[in-house]
């Protein structure tokens, strides 16, 4: 038993063309109905293991990609990076969530790897990200903050 073609209802099908999507994450199958010859594309697509966010409340929602794009992209308006290099930092954080292997994540665990990845990318972006998920107290506090980001670049120039 085969997929169900989208035209006829047909299940009998055979695969024409297999190849991976551009990032790697699905399989692009063209299919022909072994009835009315039409063709159609599946993706197959690996199954996620479900990992839950703690918030600061205790409370847990599912992890959401989306939502860690979001706040990249807010982080990022207008700086020169493209949406293209923040999917890749949002895809790559992602990735090291579901290599830990973990089944639970902090939403501040979340909200460091975002600072590591934008600290490489953009400064700025970073100190905008920073300053909404580290609820500096105060301007010293905020202040102490581009201090360390201040010595470590002076650091990396020696």
């Amino acid at each position: 038993m085969g997929m169900k073609c989208p035209y006829c209802g047909f299940e009998e099908g055979k695969v024409i063309d297999s190849r991976p999507t551009e990032e790697g994450y699905a399989i692009r199958r063209r299919r022909e109905c072994l009835r009315c010859q039409k063709r159609f594309t599946t993706y197959e697509k690996l199954e996620t293991v479900s990992l839950a966010v703690i918030k600061q409340d205790n409370s847990r929602q599912q992890y959401d990609r989306e939502k860690v794009l979001r706040g990249i992209i807010r982080a990022c308006e207008k700086r020169p990076i493209s949406l293209a290099q923040m999917e890749k930092v949002t895809d790559d954080i992602e990735s090291e969530l579901y290599q830990s292997m973990a089944k639970e994540v902090t939403s501040t665990e979340v909200g460091e790897r975002v600072m590591d990845h934008l600290k490489e990318l953009d400064e700025v972006a970073y100190v905008r990200f920073a300053s909404v998920h580290k609820h500096f107290a105060d301007i010293e506090a905020f202040m102490a903050e581009l201090q360390k980001l201040i010595d470590e670049k002076k650091g990396m120039n020696k």
